[in-house]
């Protein structure tokens, strides 16, 4: 569990671990220079299982990196600060692994949770889909709801010391890094059961997606290695072809990355793309900025709408 400014949540996140109904588990806490006492929070727990790693900040990567090292168990599961588990997330996981040994990544279905209210994902199983093995690429590329999320995964200890971990340079996606390159050499095992809850009421400013971030911190400007995949496994160029498509629209209405988002569109098989993405990136930038902040404006109107009623 990455620590880093969240004493507001941090002890639901810790209790959420507390109420499992799996008993074998250690609890690696790194608090990654926090300065609101939230290390302090997760101190006052005195069950043995738990245990607080301190270190200056360095990112969420480096405290999830140092975290997995300190780790005794073949497994790792990860959850943020910030989110929490239902009861039976580790023994689900673990009835998981033994009816489906050898895969390289497990993942469960999750809530989201917005406004007090919890919905579930939409991952987009094949209809009567319970659990087995998946094709990671082609299911994302599906809907974009993304079928392994951090706060619902399991790995085992061997494939993630053998991937190198999340990558520490990375801002946004440094878990997509990694669950691809996993899911690109191994087999992905879902339960559509849902076990995890993704919080989206924290503040928003300390959520990497809801930033703009420097193309150096972006995933999709750091899958070079995985180019070669792209001539020879389609399914991976239509996750990664789609992924361009959403996220370069932020970038052309921002003038600071207008052109390396031209240059990355640059690479898509718009021949694979719906009609509708095609018109919208037909529009002319200055379009496309009215659009999105019409977007943003109608979101926020009617977040507050449902706060008030």
């Amino acid at each position: 569990m990455p620590l880093y400014n969240k004493a507001p949540y941090v002890g639901k996140a810790v209790e959420s671990v507390l109420e499992q109904t799996y008993p074998d588990w250690e609890l690696i806490v790194v608090d990654d220079g926090s300065h609101d006492g939230s290390g302090d929070i997760v101190k006052q727990y005195t069950d043995p299982r738990i245990r607080l790693l301190r270190q200056e900040n360095a990112g969420v990567s480096t405290a999830r990196n140092n975290g997995a090292a300190q780790a005794q168990a073949p497994y790792l599961c990860f959850l943020d600060a910030d989110d929490w588990w239902e009861p039976a997330f580790l023994e689900e996981m673990n009835g998981l692994v033994g009816r489906h040994p050898g895969a390289g990544i497990y993942g469960a279905n999750y809530w989201f949770v917005k406004n007090g209210q919890k919905r579930p994902s939409t991952i987009g199983f094949p209809e009567g889909f319970d659990e087995g093995e998946v094709n990671y690429c082609r299911l994302y590329a599906s809907t974009l709801c993304m079928p392994l999320w951090t706060g619902a995964v399991c790995m085992p200890k061997a494939v993630f010391d053998a991937e190198g971990g999340f990558r520490p340079g990375l801002k946004l996606g440094e878990d997509f890094v990694l669950w691809v390159h996993t899911a690109l050499k191994h087999s992905t095992v879902l339960t559509s059961k849902l076990l995890s809850n993704y919080n989206q009421d924290v503040d928003t400013t300390w959520r990497g997606t809801h930033r703009l971030h420097r193309p150096q911190d972006h995933m999709l400007w750091n899958l070079a290695d995985l180019e070669p995949e792209e001539t020879t496994n389609p399914d991976y160029k239509q996750l990664i072809d789609n992924l361009r498509v959403y996220n370069m629209q932020f970038y052309i209405v921002d003038r600071r990355y207008r052109k390396e988002a031209r240059a990355m569109l640059a690479k898509v098989d718009w021949s694979r793309q719906p009609q509708r993405m095609r018109r919208l990136y037909r529009l002319p930038a200055w379009l496309l900025a009215i659009r999105h902040r019409a977007m943003t404006l109608g979101s926020k109107i009617k977040q507050r709408l449902r706060r008030t009623l």
